[in-house]
């Protein structure tokens, strides 16, 4: 290796050379009133070249009864790398195929980084990330945290993968059969 190359200069110059570069496009395409750059002004514009598997809100699944198809198991807040998923369970006995259900269900959206491991780990189709991120953003972040009534209510899904049971249909999962002798 050479001094001149020791010295990095030649890197440097390249580097500065680029970004110049791309500064002067920039500047000219905004002074001839095109727009430059890869700028959106987000919520007012929004890209529609985005991916259509684009990770953006969460959203809760429904059964037919409108209740959350969640059985408050935990699997998405544990595997969750920023740990932004609480979950508080309750028990519905008169629901033997589910028995648990979510009271609530909070993301914190401050810290969440969108990997969609939660879907991944989510046995019944319970959570899911639709491509739309409205109301996202914002300068507070309390006030950035999502709630199940939120997740339910804003883009309602019933197509769940995994078909539910009504509550207590079926008598054998019940415990009621009764004896014919």
């Amino acid at each position: 290796m050479t001094l001149w190359e020791k010295a990095y200069l030649p890197e440097i110059l390249r580097g500065l050379s680029i970004t110049t570069g791309i500064f002067l496009r920039n500047m000219a395409r905004w002074i001839t009133g095109r727009k430059g750059a890869l700028t959106t002004y987000y919520p007012e514009e929004q890209r529609p070249d985005y991916a259509p598997r684009n990770r953006g809100k969460h959203i809760l699944t429904q059964r037919p009864d409108g209740s959350p198809q969640c059985i408050a198991c935990n699997m998405c807040a544990t595997v969750c790398p920023a740990k932004v998923i609480e979950i508080e369970a309750g028990f519905d006995a008169n629901d033997p195929a589910h028995p648990k259900f979510p009271v609530r269900f909070e993301i914190d959206y401050s810290r969440c980084v969108f990997c969609g491991l939660c879907i991944e780990a989510c046995p019944e189709d319970a959570i899911r990330m639709v491509p739309a991120t409205p109301g996202l953003p914002s300068t507070d972040r309390f006030n950035m945290w999502l709630t199940m009534d939120e997740m339910l209510t804003w883009n309602p899904h019933h197509d769940v993968a995994k078909p539910y049971p009504p509550k207590g249909g079926d008598p054998i999962l019940r415990g009621d059969v009764s004896s014919t002798h």
